[in-house]
Formats: structure tokens, sequence, C-alpha cells
């Protein structure tokens, strides 16, 4: 079962890491190994929510969604955004882009790490927008209450996120102008460049959100009168209907599956550039992890076991929430990238673990509780 779930990302990891190697060496190597692992972790909420749609979907929509939607993730979001943000931010055509970074690389390397500060801001308040709105929700479940219950009070109050993120965006900005006007002002068109990317990063966001909101109110739509065709053809005799019906509710699921996997992806690529620069070792090491994306969602639906570790959605937003802040701290500052790469699957991993000692606790309470029937049981029976 495992080995034919996960068996064409296995085969995709080995050509993947083979070809890094010939590329770059084993410095290409473990920087492909720690974008895989970064995708992954990143994307693993993105395969739960996948997965909970994804099973109350047909077999043939299924098949749609995991090839037409693979490629679209793969090619769309993995290699081809990349190359736009870069065209984009140097003011190149993206054919001009993709020549550079294959023939040559350190006038790409120059011209990307010239973008960085607008990419980073872009990027970081993309990011910091899924955490913010992530954490000021109110949850049945909570990882680390201490925090969680007393900012689910506060995202009570309307547009606070987009307000928080505003103000981290000014404050980033400002400082670059305090900065500039210390040495001379050196970098005053850099402050600029954070403010106006930061912006269009939180328009991205709230426009992504918009769309996924609209298919999702759409999707409810569509079921809500599947279910009342069913109704009245139970009543009349009549079934031609809901099969039609059916159909239309797969396909606005299909749309709005879609546009939810885009926006996930989007992050996975945004904090690529805050590991590196090079964009081949981008492709294959998003694509690889992107292939391991895919085959846990097959496996969670297969499975069903999507409630089981209860608390890996939190810790994947909380990477997201930390990732972002290190991108905004990478415009004025450079971090290590295995800090970087190493502080989601850290993550990733206590929330895991946090997840497995929850369900040790309940299983234990419920074996007590079990235990203590049987005894009552026995004594009525004397």
């Amino acid at each position: 079962m495992l080995l034919k779930t996960f068996g064409w990302s296995f085969a995709v990891t080995a050509l993947g890491l083979v070809a890094a190697v010939f590329y770059g060496g084993w410095e290409a190597f473990g920087i492909v190994a720690i974008l895989c692992v970064l995708e992954i972790s990143l994307s693993f909420d993105n395969a739960v929510v996948n997965a909970g749609i994804l099973k109350k979907m047909s077999p043939f929509w299924q098949k749609i969604f995991l090839t037409v939607g693979v490629l679209i993730a793969v090619f769309g979001m993995r290699l081809v955004f990349p190359v736009v943000i870069v065209a984009i931010s140097a003011k190149m055509g993206p054919i001009e882009a993709v020549d550079l970074a294959l023939n040559n690389k350190d006038r790409y390397q120059q011209l990307v790490t010239d973008a960085h500060p607008a990419i980073a801001a872009f990027g970081g308040m993309f990011l910091l927008m899924i955490f913010l709105d992530f954490i000021f929700e109110d949850r049945d479940i909570q990882w680390l209450r201490w925090i969680e219950r007393p900012l689910a009070k506060l995202g009570k109050v309307d547009m606070l996120s987009v307000c928080i993120a505003l103000i981290v965006l000014l404050i980033t900005a400002f400082t670059f102008a305090t900065h500039a006007h210390q040495h001379g002002g050196a970098h005053v068109d850099k402050a600029q460049t954070v403010l106006i990317s930061g912006i269009a990063g939180l328009i991205t966001y709230m426009v992504v959100g918009g769309l996924s909101g609209y298919f999702e109110d759409r999707l409810e739509d569509e079921e809500e009168r599947e279910h009342e065709a069913e109704e009245e053809a139970r009543r009349s005799g009549k079934q031609a209907s809901a099969v039609t019906l059916a159909g239309k509710a797969a396909f606005f699921m299909f749309l709005y599956l879609e546009v939810l996997d885009a926006s996930f992806s989007f992050d996975g690529v945004i904090g690529a550039f805050a590991i590196t620069n090079d964009i081949v070792l981008m492709a294959l090491g998003l694509g690889i992890g992107a292939m391991y994306v895919r085959s846990l969602t097959v496996y969670l639906v297969r499975q069903g076991t999507l409630d089981d570790y209860v608390y890996l959605e939190h810790g994947a937003h909380y990477a997201i929430g930390a990732l972002a802040v290190l991108l905004m701290i990478t415009i004025q500052y450079q971090i290590n990238e295995v800090i970087t790469g190493l502080v989601g699957v850290v993550l990733i991993a206590w929330s895991f673990w946090s997840s497995v000692r929850r369900n040790k606790a309940l299983a234990a309470a419920e074996g007590g509780a079990e235990g203590s029937d049987d005894k009552a049981e026995v004594s009525s029976g004397v």
C-alpha cells in the first residue's frame, strides 16, 4: 500500500537528487533536500484539506485532480511562477530570465539578489496573512492553548489580521527609511520597494482568499440544490436531475480545490527564495516536495486517517508564520539557509509528537473508562 501510493514520489526523489549532484555537487544535493522537506512541511495542511474535500468526489474527479491538478501545481506554480517573479522584479521578459538562469548564473544571481527585498516583502506579507488568519480563528482543538486561546478572542475584531500585517509592513519600511537617512539616503528606493511589494503581497492574498471563498460558497449552494433536487425526485419519481447537479457540484469542487491548492503552493515557492536563488535547484526541490504532497493526499484519502494527528495543521501554520518573519528579516540581514529550512521541520515534528501524545492519552482514558464499566457490570451481576 505504502509503496504503491508513494512509488512515483520515491522515483522522482531519486532522479531529482541525482540531477542535483550532477548540477551543483553535494551542496546542491543538500539544498534540494531542504527545499523538498520545506515544501512537504509547509504543504502538509494542504494535503489534509485536499484529502478532506477529495474523499467526497467521485473516482473520475479524483483522477482529474490528481493528474491535471498535479501538472498545474508542479509545472505551473513550481517551475513557471519563480520565473515570473524574477522577470517582474528584474523588469525583463520570462524567456530572458530563463536564459540568464541557465547560461549566465552570475548575472541572474545578481538580479535576484537586487530583487530580494521586493520578493521577501511580497512573500513575507502573503505568508504572514496565512498565519494570522489561522491563529485568530476560534478552534475547537487548540495546540498551544496559552497562545491560541487569547488570540482567538482577539480575532473577533474585524480585519485585525490585515491591520497587524500593515503595521508590520510599515515598521519594516520605516526601519529602512531611518537606515537610509543615517547613511546618506542609499536605501530610500529600497524602503519604497518594500512598502509597495508588501502591499502587493497583501492584495494577492486577499484576492486568492476571495476566490477560494467564492468557489466554496458556490460548492455549498450546489450541494444544497442537489439535496433539494434529490428530495424532489424522490417525491415525483424522477431521478435524472440529481445526476446532472452532482456533476456540477463536482466541477465546482474541482475549481475550488485548484484555487486552494495554488494558494497553498504559493507559500512554498515564496519560501524557497529564502533558501536559494537558483531556479534549477528551486524547481527540483519544490517539484519533489509537490509529488510527496500529492502522494500524501492520496494516502490520507485511502486510509481515512485525517483526524489522527490533529496538531499537524497547527504546526504547519506556525512554520508559515516563522518563515514570514524570517523573510522580512532577510530584507536587512542575512540568515543561514539551514536555519531557515529547519525551523519548519522542527515545528512540524513538535506538532506531530504532541499529536501522538494526545492520542495515547485519549486511548488510556478510554481504556480506563471501559475498565470501570466492566467492573460495574460485574458488581451489578453479583
